[in-house]
């Protein structure tokens, strides 16, 4: 049935079906869990209330709201220099990496803790493990090369009582390493996520902030108020995305028989040939990309096995059935 104008407006179509925030916002519902996100809301150019996405504050107290209301997670408070994730677009990532999951296990999603995933960055906010933990109860491990943002991520969790005994953080001590001193000898890891660095520089984070704040905002902006020294782990990598995602994929050759999946997110669509280019230098058995979008931005996951079909299905059995 096609749908009414009324109901294209209230829905955020390109999110994923199962994606909790495809709805548009119940400011009312929110404002009741926190009080602090009123003073953000405003009249919109259509006529309804939204908030001023160019002001952090305001989207950090939306996206504070949005777990508390959707995924029951009542404290998520982490340093104010460090990134504040979109909700929407991260859970979609979760429910797209649940689909692969079920695809290799007759269209059902392996949930509990028999599936082990691990993030490999997971940032002071700790997004990836709390959203996947709430909605399919994975076991994660969450890695990191900072130990703020380490230390950040385990006050997180052990505030959250659903969640403490699904998410155990790991330092990473050598930046230069993805999944050495991560990932023990003998241990299997059913899935692992990555939203890696893309800017090579602070100045060209600095751009395009400023140029994303632009387009938020009505005023004409000269200068970002964002403190790169919090986040430049996050968003900054010698080499940018591209060099990031050569050295995932050179490492998780060694880690094949260790892992179901490989995935990362990948940004730039001018990346897309070379990361293909270079799973395909590993000898890995198949590759698979699943197109993402939010609001304006598109997006895309791109996952990789070393385990033929033979190793899949023994995989299934032995973890998931």
């Amino acid at each position: 049935m096609k749908k009414t104008p009324e109901k294209s407006n209230q829905e955020k179509t390109r999110l994923h079906p199962r994606n909790k925030n495809r709805d548009r916002y119940d400011l009312s519902a929110l404002t009741e869990l926190n009080s602090e996100l009123k003073q953000h809301i405003r009249p919109n150019k259509y006529g309804g209330k939204s908030i001023n996405f160019s002001n952090p504050v305001a989207v950090r107290e939306l996206n504070k709201s949005l777990l508390n209301h959707y995924y029951g997670i009542k404290n998520w408070e982490f340093p104010d220099d460090n990134l504040c994730p979109p909700i929407p677009g991260r859970a979609d990532y979760i429910h797209h990496v649940a689909d692969l999951l079920a695809e290799n296990n007759l269209s059902n999603i392996p949930k509990g803790d028999k599936v082990t995933c691990l993030d490999i960055g997971m940032g002071a906010s700790c997004i990836y493990p709390l959203i996947g933990a709430i909605e399919y109860g994975w076991k994660f491990i969450a890695s990191d090369i900072d130990e703020k943002s380490i230390k950040s991520a385990k006050k997180i969790i052990n505030s959250n009582s659903l969640i403490k005994d699904n998410i155990e953080c790991r330092l990473q001590k050598n930046k230069n390493l993805i999944f050495k001193n991560i990932i023990n000898e003998d241990e299997k890891i059913d899935l692992i996520i990555c939203n890696p660095p893309f800017h090579s520089s602070k100045e060209e984070a600095q751009k395009s902030t400023l140029r994303k704040l632009r387009n938020l905002s009505d005023k004409k902006l000269k200068k970002t108020h964002v403190n790169f020294a919090g986040v430049s782990n996050e968003i900054i990598f010698e080499g940018g995305e591209i060099k990031f995602l050569e050295n995932i994929i050179n490492e998780s050759k060694k880690y094949s028989k260790n892992c179901y999946w490989f995935s990362t997110l990948v940004s730039k669509q001018t990346n897309l040939k070379r990361t293909y280019k270079l799973i395909d230098k590993t000898g890995a058995y198949f590759i698979k990309t699943i197109p993402m979008g939010t609001g304006n931005k598109s997006t895309r996951i791109v996952a990789w096995t070393f385990l033929s079909k033979d190793d899949q299905a023994k995989w299934r059995e032995e973890r998931w059935n």
